[in-house]
C-alpha cells in the first residue's frame, strides 16, 4: 500500500504543478476554480503524507 499511497503522492504533486505554472504563465490572477483545485490538492497531499508516515510508524 505504501507504493500505491507514494506514486499518488507524486502524480498529484506534478498536476499541482502543472497548475500553479499554467497559473503563472497566463499573468492575470487565476480563477476561483483553479485556486480551489489547487487547495484542495495541497490538502489531499497533506493527508496522503500523514498516511504514509502512519504507515512507517506501524
Amino acid at each position: 500500500m505504501h507504493e500505491k499511497l507514494q506514486s499518488l503522492r507524486v502524480r498529484l504533486l506534478s498536476a499541482q504543478r502543472e497548475l500553479i505554472k499554467a497559473a503563472a504563465e497566463a499573468g492575470t490572477i487565476p480563477s476561483d476554480n483553479m485556486m480551489r483545485k489547487i487547495a484542495d490538492m495541497e490538502v489531499t497531499i497533506g493527508a496522503l503524507e500523514a498516511m504514509i508516515e502512519d504507515e512507517k510508524a506501524n
